[in-house]
C-alpha cells in the first residue's frame, strides 16, 4: 500500500530526486511515529494479557511479541520470494537476525540491564545458533534453497511451538515470577484490542519506513543484498528495535529479550520456510551470503558468551554488541 501512495506522490510532486528523497523523509517520519505507538500500545497490551491468563512475560515474548514485530519480515521475504529475488527475501532474514541481536539488544541493553532466564540460555539461545548453522549448510549445499528446505524449517517451526506449548504448562516457579501485576481496568477484550491496533500500527508503520528508505537507497544505487541486509532488514526489525525498547524502558526485560531470540527463529524457521515453499523456483543462495550467515551465527554465540557467566546483558556487553555491529556495517561497504 505504501509503494501505491509512494509512487502517487511522486507522480504529483514530479520523479526529480530531490522531490522522490523530500516525500520519502515524510514516509520515514511517519513510519517512525507509527511504529513508536504501535509498539507502546502492544508492550501493555500484551504484558497484560499475560497478567490475565497468568503466562509469563517470556512466553509472551516469544510467541505474541515476536510472531508480530516478524509480520513485516514475513511480508517483505515472502513476497520477494514470489518475485523471484532472493537477494532481499533472504538478505531481508539474514540482516534483521544480525541486527535484532546485536543493534537492538545492544541499544536496549544499555537502556537498561536485561536479564536473561535459565531456560532462555540454555534452550533458546543454542536453539537460533542450530537453526542459523542449519540455513547456512543447506544454502551452502545447492546455492539454494528448495521446497525440501522449506519443509525442514517448517517442520523445527513445529518443535519449537510444542516447546513453547510445554514452557507456559511447566508450572517453573522462576517463569511465574515474571507475570507483571494486574491493571484491574484492563479486561482481556481490551488489552487485545490494544494489542491489534499496536500491531497494526507496527506493521504499517514499518512499511512506510521501508518504502522511504528503500526508495532513497535506490535513487543513492545500491545493489539488492545490500539493501536487503542493511535498509530493508532496519526497517523490518524496526518493530523489534522499538518494541524492546519500549520493554526496557517499562522494566519489562523478558518481553525484550523473548522478542529478539522468538523473532529470530521466526524470521529462520517460518519466514524464510514459507518463503521457500511458495517461490516458484528455488531461492538462490549467492556465495555472499554465506560470510553474512556466519556472522548471524557469531552474532548468537556472542550473546550466549555474554549471558553466560551472569545471566544478564550488561551495559558494557550492549556496548561490545553495538562495536560488533557497526564492525559488520563496515565490512558491508568495504
Amino acid at each position: 500500500m505504501s509503494d501505491y501512495i509512494l509512487n502517487l506522490f511522486s507522480d504529483w510532486f514530479g520523479n526529480s530526486i530531490p522531490a522522490s528523497v523530500i516525500i520519502s523523509v515524510v514516509f520515514l517520519v511517519l513510519g517512525f511515529w507509527g511504529l513508536i505507538k504501535g509498539a507502546d500500545m502492544f508492550v501493555d497490551g500484551a504484558s497484560q494479557i499475560a497478567a490475565k491468563l497468568k503466562v509469563p512475560l517470556i512466553v509472551i515474548g516469544l510467541t505474541v511479541v515476536a510472531f508480530g514485530t516478524s509480520a513485516p519480515e514475513a511480508a517483505i521475504s515472502i513476497t520477494s520470494a514470489f518475485q523471484n529475488n532472493a537477494g532481499i527475501a533472504v538478505g531481508n532474514v539474514i540482516g534483521s537476525n544480525i541486527m535484532n541481536i546485536l543493534l537492538i539488544l545492544g541499544i536496549s541493553s544499555v537502556i537498561c540491564r536485561l536479564p536473561v532466564k535459565k531456560t532462555t540460555l540454555r534452550y533458546e539461545i543454542p536453539f537460533v545458533i542450530l537453526i542459523t548453522a542449519v540455513l547456512l549448510l543447506l544454502g551452502v549445499l545447492e546455492n539454494s534453497l528448495s521446497r525440501i528446505d522449506g519443509i525442514i524449517f517448517v517442520v523445527l517451526f513445529a518443535v519449537f511451538m510444542i516447546y513453547l506449548i510445554k514452557l507456559s504448562k511447566s508450572g517453573d516457579n522462576s517463569l511465574m515470577e515474571d507475570v507483571p501485576e494486574i491493571d484491574e481496568n484492563a479486561s482481556v477484550p481490551k488489552m487485545l484490542l490494544f494489542v491489534l491496533l499496536g500491531l497494526a500500527m507496527i506493521v504499517l508503520g514499518s512499511d512506510f519506513t521501508v518504502s522511504g528508505a528503500t526508495r532513497i537507497a535506490e535513487v543513492i544505487g545500491i545493489d539488492d543484498r545490500i539493501i536487503g541486509l542493511t535498509v530493508v532488514a532496519f526497517g523490518t526489525s524496526l518493530p523489534e528495535l522499538v518494541t524492546c525498547i519500549q520493554a526496557a524502558r517499562k522494566n519489562k526485560a523478558d518481553i525484550a529479550i523473548g522478542n529478539i531470540i522468538g523473532s529470530n527463529i521466526f524470521n529462520i524457521l517460518f519466514v524464510v520456510g514459507i518463503s521457500a515453499l511458495v517461490s516458484p523456483s528455488p531461492i538462490g543462495f549467492a556465495d555472499t551470503f554465506i560470510a553474512d550467515s556466519a556472522a548471524a551465527i557469531a552474532a548468537a554465540v556472542l550473546l550466549l558468551i555474554l549471558v553466560l557467566k551472569n545471566k544478564r546483558i550488561s551495559r558494557l556487553g550492549g556496548v561490545v554488541m553495538l562495536v560488533c555491529y557497526a564492525g559488520y556495517f563496515t565490512y558491508l561497504f568495504v
